[in-house]
């Protein structure tokens, strides 16, 4: 894959990516005309989901958090950026291309993947910049997509690509830009095919909107937020590590696995401990105690069994 490396601020100098801010599908109102409505980002559909097993017990995230303090460096570097920059993003019509070491690879349309079963599940997000929040996200599994297309036995990793449209993305245009484009993201296959790992197109109750990643994105909740790549549109099975955006950039302070580890620091700050949003001020009483694998440990660190965890961070 090329594209082109426009000149970049030195990553020192900015903030790391991330923060966010059914049972079948739309019926066929909500996939027609509602759909095609969907090119704001004030704009919302419902969408019905079942419930899951996979809900932690802490009070959610105010939704206006959610949706207006997030990183999506494409509408730009501030946290405020994405909700301000990204109305003009149009979401649908879209598709995401499912190829690479699989036995059917295959163009999926954003209808199709709604009418999966979809679930809600109520997750912890922990961005690597030390804060929080507790997110309702609408989603499926990820393996669900990938017994589709039947990945090969030679498939290892999994990749995924963002996309390109600096027409409607502002922080992809100008001269000077923070990343290079597309952004990119990888699993382990068996991290992608873990129950916990989904593809979300809803929060709250409602399709994702613009500045949060619609229509389509990743959720893997033991691992630091910028593995959350937003707005997919493609997803490639490989025997390689593929390559991954903030890895790319400052390969010291982002590492490919990227998991919540309290003891392994960013080398600009500690990772001990954690600001919930929406809770106070980020040096108030709602600091907390970060947990290993973000509280996930018991289901995820079998992955990582034998592993150096500071070595591979």
């Amino acid at each position: 894959m090329s594209f082109y490396r426009p000149p970049r601020v030195p990553a020192s100098q900015i903030t790391p990516e991330h923060c966010f801010l059914s049972r079948r599908s739309f019926l066929a109102a909500a996939a027609g005309g509602a759909l095609a409505a969907a090119g704001s980002a004030a704009f919302a559909a419902p969408l019905t989901a079942s419930k899951s097993q996979y809900m932690v017990d802490e009070t959610l995230t105010p939704e206006k958090d959610v949706t207006s303090y997030n990183n999506f460096y494409e509408f730009g570097t501030g946290k405020g950026d994405p909700v301000a920059n990204a109305t003009d993003f149009k979401p649908r019509p879209w598709t995401v291309k499912v190829d690479g070491l699989v036995g059917k690879p295959k163009e999926f349309g954003l209808e199709e993947l709604l009418a999966l079963p979809l679930e809600e599940r109520v997750y912890r997000m922990r961005c690597v910049e030390a804060w929080s929040m507790v997110i309702p996200w609408i989603g499926f599994p990820l393996a669900a997509l990938l017994d589709k297309v039947e990945p090969l036995g030679d498939a290892k990793y999994v990749a995924f690509e963002t996309v390109v449209r600096p027409e409607e993305m502002p922080g992809q245009s100008g001269f000077f830009q923070p990343l290079p484009w597309p952004y990119v993201e990888g699993l382990r296959l068996d991290e992608a095919r873990h129950p916990l790992a989904i593809l979300a197109v809803g929060v709250y109750g409602k399709t994702l909107p613009n500045q949060n990643g619609a229509p389509i994105r990743l959720v893997v909740p033991w691992k630091y937020g910028f593995k959350g790549i937003k707005s997919i549109v493609r997803i490639t099975l490989t025997d390689k590590q593929p390559p991954s955006t903030w890895n790319l950039s400052a390969s010291n302070e982002y590492g490919f696995y990227a998991n919540v580890n309290p003891e392994v620091d960013h080398p600009r700050w500690s990772q001990a401990s954690e600001n919930r949003i929406g809770e106070g001020g980020f040096f108030g009483a709602n600091r907390r105690p970060t947990l290993p694998f973000n509280g996930y440990a018991e289901e995820v660190a079998g992955l990582y069994s034998g592993m150096d965890l500071r070595a591979n961070f």
